[in-house]
C-alpha cells in the first residue's frame, strides 16, 4: 500500500475482504461512515485482492462473489470517501500481527479508528484477534469498534454461506443475505440469434465470473447501469452453456430475453441484470422444438411470479 495523502483529515476505516459487501459488511462499513460524519472526518474501506488462498493454495482458491471493480462501487454507494484495496501478495503477508497496526499508520498518518468484523483476523498466520487488535491500537492511539455477526433465520450471514446458496441455485437465500439482489454487469454482445427465429430473441452477455452461479433459468429485472433511476425491464435468463444447441464447454453466457413488450438495449449496450428467483436448472433437450416449448412454459412461470405476486 502506497502513502495515502488525506488532506489533514482524520480517517475512520472499515477492513475486511468484504467479499459480497452482504448485510454483515455493510453494518461494518455503515458504522464507519456514521462515526466520519458525525465528526466531520473522512470514511475508508480496506480491502484486499486477490483473496488470501490464490496466495496460500493457488490450486483451489476461494471463488469470489464479486469482482474488485464491483465491491469498489458498493463501498462508495454505501458513503465511503475513499477505497483502498491492498494486494495480497508475498510481501504483505509477511506482516505480522504485532507489525500490523504500525504498517497501517506509516501509510495513513490521519488513522483515528478502525471497524471490523467481531471475527475478523489479521497479521502472519491469522494470528492476530480483534482482542489483540484493541491492545495493539491503543498503543498507536487508534480506536476499534468491532460489529457483532448478524444472524438470518438462525444462522450466521457469511460469504461462505451466499457462495453455496448461489452454487445450488438459491438466489433468494442469497439475495436475503446480500441485502440486495445479486447482479451481473456486462455489455451485450451480437449472438448467432437463434431466439429471435424461435421467437425468443435474447440479450447475450459473455459473462462467467469468478463464482459462477447453478447453471439453469432465472427471474430477473435489467437495466442501463450507467443511467441513475433508469427504468427497469423485466425478463428471463439463462446461464450456462446451452447443451441443446451449442454446449459452450466451459464459457457460460448469460442469455436475457425481455417480457416487456418493448426493448430499448441492443449490442454494444452497457447491462446490469439483478437475479431474483430461480426457475430451472439447465437441461439438454432432444432438439429446438422441445426446447421453444420449454423456453415458453418458463417465460408463462416468470411471468406469474412478476404480474401476480
Amino acid at each position: 500500500m502506497d502513502d495515502v495523502d488525506l488532506g489533514g483529515r482524520r480517517l475512520h476505516l472499515a477492513i475486511g475482504m468484504f467479499d459480497g459487501v452482504h448485510l454483515g459488511h455493510q453494518s461494518v462499513i455503515e458504522a464507519a461512515v456514521h462515526s466520519a460524519n458525525a465528526r466531520s472526518a473522512m470514511s475508508g474501506v480496506l480491502t484486499f485482492w486477490p483473496h488470501p488462498s490464490a496466495l496460500f493454495r493457488p490450486e483451489d482458491p476461494t471463488r469470489q462473489i464479486m469482482d474488485p471493480v464491483s465491491k469498489a462501487r458498493l463501498f462508495i454507494e454505501l458513503g465511503a470517501d475513499l477505497v483502498i484495496e491492498q494486494p495480497f501478495n508475498r510481501s504483505f503477508s509477511g506482516v505480522t500481527a504485532e507489525e500490523f497496526l504500525p504498517y497501517l499508520r506509516k501509510r495513513l498518518p490521519g488513522l483515528e479508528s478502525i471497524y471490523v468484523g467481531e471475527n475478523w483476523r489479521f497479521g502472519r498466520g491469522r494470528v492476530g484477534d480483534v482482542s489483540l487488535l484493541v491492545s495493539l491500537a491503543r498503543r498507536e492511539g487508534v480506536d476499534v469498534v468491532s460489529m457483532p455477526r448478524l444472524q438470518f433465520n438462525g444462522e450466521a450471514i457469511s460469504s461462505s454461506r451466499i457462495r453455496e446458496a448461489l452454487t445450488e441455485g438459491r438466489i433468494e437465500e442469497a439475495n436475503s443475505l446480500l441485502g440486495r439482489h445479486y447482479f451481473t454487469r456486462g455489455v451485450v454482445t451480437a449472438g448467432r440469434g437463434l431466439g429471435r427465429t424461435i421467437g425468443f430473441p435474447t440479450l447475450n452477455l459473455p459473462w462467467s465470473g469468478d463464482l459462477r452461479p447453478r447453471y439453469g433459468v432465472y427471474g430477473v429485472r435489467l437495466r442501463d447501469p450507467e443511467q441513475t433511476g433508469s427504468e427497469w425491464f423485466r425478463g428471463v435468463a439463462n446461464y450456462g452453456v446451452r447443451p441443446t444447441v451449442e454446449d459452450a464447454g466451459d464459457r457460460p453466457l448469460l442469455e436475457v430475453h425481455v417480457l416487456e413488450e418493448r426493448c430499448p438495449f441492443d449490442a454494444g449496450a452497457a447491462l446490469q441484470v439483478e437475479w431474483l428467483f430461480f426457475v430451472r436448472p439447465e437441461t439438454r433437450f432432444s432438439g429446438v422444438e422441445e426446447l421453444q416449448a420449454q423456453i415458453a412454459r418458463d417465460c408463462d412461470q416468470a411471468r406469474s411470479r412478476f404480474f401476480n405476486s
